[in-house]
């Protein structure tokens, strides 16, 4: 069986990934709590992608990482403040940074491996009120393809971009039937993605089957970053 890494598995796409793999794969998974993994065929280790190191050397060799932790703030670009830009480049970059730095040597000890980012449509396709989450997304995405670069060929590094997907970290903007109504509109899809299709495509570049893919950045949007409807 390969071993599979999910940081942020506990919700959303990430506990996705997790119900998806868990019974063909070797799943480990960090993040802070396990309260939704309870019963789930995994691994659990304690970790915040803000402050915590993971230990590479109490892992076996990562045949596939996926790193999911994320943050939306959306809102005008003056109350954004400069602490709102680091604080989602340090969950979303360095994070990301901080977790591959531990665990490079486990990847490397697969032989052929995948890493798996998250991005948002967003960097591509300019929005109002993404300043902050654009702005570090869109480094994740150059990380993507310099990692993809220097890691090849033993390594591939691709990265998925999400338009808004119904998951716990977009409640806020889905929690009514009118939020949810709304943001269906502005896809030409006329609805938003769900966790379970995004963990599809994650399962597909985690997998042997993209093994001639690497330094891509996917988008799965609905339509709504290169379609006027």
């Amino acid at each position: 069986m390969k071993n599979i890494l999910i940081v942020g598995g506990s919700s959303g796409i990430g506990l996705a990934l997790v119900e998806a793999l868990q019974d063909i794969c070797n799943i480990y998974v960090a993040n802070r709590t396990a309260d939704t993994l309870e019963g789930k065929n995994v691994t659990h280790l304690p970790f915040d992608a803000l402050t915590d190191t993971l230990d590479g050397s109490a892992l076996p060799e990562i045949h596939g990482l996926a790193y999911c932790p994320g943050s939306i703030n959306l809102r005008p670009f003056k109350g954004l403040k400069p602490d709102t830009f680091r604080n989602d480049f340090d969950l979303n970059v360095l994070g990301a940074v901080r977790v591959l730095q531990s665990v490079e040597k486990n990847l490397k000890a697969a032989g052929k491996a995948s890493v798996l980012f998250f991005s948002t449509v967003a960097v591509q396709t300019g929005m109002p009120f993404h300043a902050s989450v654009a702005a570090s997304k869109g480094a994740l995405e150059g990380l993507t393809r310099s990692l993809a670069a220097e890691w090849a060929p033993a390594i591939r590094v691709n990265c998925i971009a999400p338009s808004l997907v119904n998951t716990p970290l977009a409640d806020k903007f889905l929690n009514n039937e009118a939020k949810l109504a709304k943001a269906s509109e502005r896809h030409p899809l006329q609805r938003v993605g769900t966790a379970e299709e995004i963990a599809e495509l994650g399962i597909f570049l985690l997998s042997d089957n993209s093994n001639w893919m690497t330094g891509q950045i996917i988008t799965v949007d609905g339509g709504i970053g290169s379609l006027k409807t």
